[in-house]
């Protein structure tokens, strides 16, 4: 009781919401409060330092997304609203003197580049391209905006949206494949079109293309003079199979470029030091395939000498952790201090997230490191001073501005302020476990939201997908729905998790459903007796992704589970291999196997060679446009449990994907959670 009762006031301290746990007033959290939580990300300092720009995010009143620009002076009590109506504006950027806000806005329907001034006024379309502009980037100089589009080989960077409608006026046409990777998860069918970098003259108001070739170019940065561009891409003559990444140097006015790496690895978010001499980059060289963990690169720009800075931290570089209110938050790579002589950079340990610091020596220490989750920043060098995201699980998120030569951090916002005196929540304890062969496993358990002492409630398992991620001090809104019908819930960090080195988190490869199997069964018997107040006969699990593997793989090997629902989940690895748009390397770098070679080791890891076994009552929620982990996953599950007259359900969400839970549309992700409740309370 003595842990649970700390980390009640750690988190009333770090909120600043006095009675926030224990008002009797409170209701519990539902599903619908999706629409009540205002997400907040990409904060941008301005070139002044007085002010940063930041995106707040929120469900409308139509169950529609919608994405505003905000501005927010240090001494002004709230923030100021700069863009409005019913679009989706984000990614600002300052432009070099301070005058001008550049953003990504659909509001012409498609994404393209608007510009505003800071002293007020209409924004202004600046692109007007056919598929569309992101990412932009300002050069030093002020006389360009770099951005990223998409084209096809016979496209013209000149056509206009226009050109685009008259384009979907016309008749489908068959889809041509001749490349493994014709298709993604996040995209779509590619159609042939390969994301380029271009350049916006701002004197001329021209739009060049400045890359080529049948290659995708990724991630751009400015040097300090303006004249070069350092990005990531593959242009491999076989980058159809591999899966590096390389960095290279762009001339804008030759248009020459330098390759800075030799196919090795993967390098990404590269930035270029103040004097131009150096280039900073996150990357590592595939030592254990996907479960290698990220390191820091300095490499010299003319020699191309690449340094790896990190080899002795045994820690994950970025932002592992995982929820559903936030995804895909831009991380700004690591970032140099004005004299050169400090990085800073996002990394993840043991269910943190947090910046820190490294000099010229590879010395590591923390610019902030509390139990929370830090899901980007922005640095402005001269003052040396950061705007941080920071979420915890009692809050969704908020800014603070961070001095690296003061303690502590200053709150600058409080977004989420009636919606969080309106709820009970439930705040996780840290809870660690050994499993069979002595590793510590660690994870959290929350109570029921209305937990009364003497009471026994039912326990449901919560799996992470990945399986290199990681479970961490954040929000999380379907645990806290879950709490709030009256269940305990336990979410732990398996082998395989991102956070506790690299041994840990390649130790699940090739043992898919083994020591991580076990690991967290390990984890549901200590709680169960440690905590009396959870009834050991009524258990339930779900998970998604990996997590939905495991689902599966969980009630095909144990029957102490009463109830499961399993999410864009994989139970055939032999037909995963080539229907996922990951799956032709997947399968070897997580099970070792191909399936030409050995389908073997393929079907002894798939959950549906053990279907006889299930006799757990199992909900089965897939995405139709699941190219990750494709629906007749689902559908095999279902056919055969069916088949084999067992309990199940099949529940089908159109136009969603594997990201349905986290960014999927708002009437779906409700109904899931809706969905999910109905099943467990039948079965539970």
């Amino acid at each position: 009781m003595y842990g649970i009762t700390c980390t009640y006031r750690l988190f009333q301290h770090i909120a600043g919401l006095g009675d926030f746990f224990v008002s009797s007033n409170k209701r519990p959290i539902s599903s619908n409060d999706l629409t009540n939580i205002n997400v907040m990300n990409d904060p941008q300092i301005s070139r002044d330092g007085e002010k940063y720009a930041f995106v707040r995010k929120e469900i409308g009143q139509d169950l529609e997304y919608y994405s505003h620009i905000f501005i927010h002076h240090y001494t002004d009590d709230i923030p100021i609203q700069w863009t409005f109506n019913k679009v989706r504006d984000h990614s600002p950027r300052w432009s070099q003197d301070g005058t001008e806000l550049a953003f990504v806005s659909d509001r012409s329907g498609i994404d393209q580049i608007w510009v505003m001034s800071t002293a007020g006024g209409e924004p202004r379309q600046r692109t007007h391209l056919k598929n569309g502009a992101s990412h932009p980037s300002w050069s030093p100089n002020g006389r360009y905006i770099l951005f990223s589009t998409s084209l096809r080989t016979d496209e013209s960077i000149n056509a206009t949206e226009a050109d685009n409608a008259k384009e979907n006026e016309k008749p489908k046409e068959p889809v041509v494949v001749n490349k493994l990777r014709y298709k993604s998860d996040d995209k779509g069918f590619r159609k042939a079109r390969r994301t380029h970098l271009a350049l916006l003259d701002l004197k001329t108001d021209e739009v060049e293309i400045i890359t080529d070739g049948n290659f995708d170019h990724h991630a751009a940065d400015w040097s300090p003079d303006s004249r070069q561009i350092v990005f990531s891409a593959n242009r491999d003559e076989d980058e159809d199979v591999s899966n590096t990444l390389d960095l290279f140097i762009i001339d804008i006015e030759t248009q020459d470029i330098i390759k800075l790496t030799d196919s090795s690895g993967v390098y990404s978010l590269a930035t270029w030091s103040h004097d131009g001499k150096k280039i900073a980059c996150i990357g590592h060289e595939l030592d254990y395939k996907g479960a290698t963990l990220n390191q820091v690169w300095v490499i010299d720009a003319l020699s191309k000498e690449r340094t790896c800075m990190t080899l002795q931290w045994d820690v994950q570089i970025g932002d592992a952790a995982i929820g559903d209110i936030r995804s895909g938050h831009p991380n700004p790579g690591p970032v140099w201090s004005s004299d050169q002589n400090h990085l800073f950079f996002m990394a993840s340990d043991h269910g943190i997230t947090g910046i820190y610091q490294m000099d010229r020596n590879g010395e590591i220490s923390a610019v902030h490191e509390e139990t929370n989750h830090v899901y980007g920043f922005s640095y402005h060098a001269p003052l040396d001073i950061f705007v941080a995201g920071i979420s915890d699980p009692s809050n969704p998120g908020d800014f603070y501005k961070i001095n690296r030569n003061e303690k502590g951090k200053v709150r600058l916002t409080d977004i989420n302020v009636d919606f969080l005196k309106d709820v009970h929540l439930s705040i996780p304890e840290p809870v660690t476990t050994k499993a069979d062969d002595g590793w510590e496993i660690h994870g959290w358990l929350m109570r029921p939201a209305m937990y009364e002492e003497g009471q026994r409630y039912p326990l449901i398992l919560e799996l992470h997908g990945g399986p290199h991620a990681m479970y961490a001090n954040t929000f999380f809104h379907e645990f806290q729905v879950l709490a709030a019908q009256g269940y305990a819930v336990l979410f732990t960090n398996p082998r395989g998790s991102h956070g506790y080195g690299q041994t840990f988190v390649n130790a699940c490869r090739e043992d898919y459903g083994g020591k991580d199997y076990s690991d967290l069964m390990s984890a549901v018997d200590h709680v169960i007796d440690t905590y009396d107040f959870i009834d050991e006969n009524r258990l339930g699990v779900t998970g998604g992704s990996y997590g939905g593997f495991m689902t599966n793989w969980m009630i095909g090997h144990s029957n102490r589970f009463k109830a499961a629902v399993t999410q864009r989940s994989i139970s055939n690895w032999t037909s995963f291999y080539g229907v996922s748009d990951i799956g032709f390397f997947f399968t070897d770098w997580e099970l070792g196997a191909h399936m030409f070679d050995d389908p073997e080791k393929l079907w002894h890891h798939s959950p549906l060679k053990y279907v006889k076994n299930i006799n757990t009552p199992l909900l089965i929620m897939h995405g139709e446009n699941d190219y990750r982990c494709p629906i007749e996953q689902g559908e095999q599950l279902f056919t055969a449990l069916k088949h084999l007259e067992k309990p199940v359900t099949f529940l089908r969400f159109p136009e969603a994907n594997h990201d349905l839970s986290r960014t999927g549309p708002p009437a779906l992700r409700i109904e899931r959670l809706n969905h999910m409740i109905k099943w467990f309370k039948e079965y539970l």
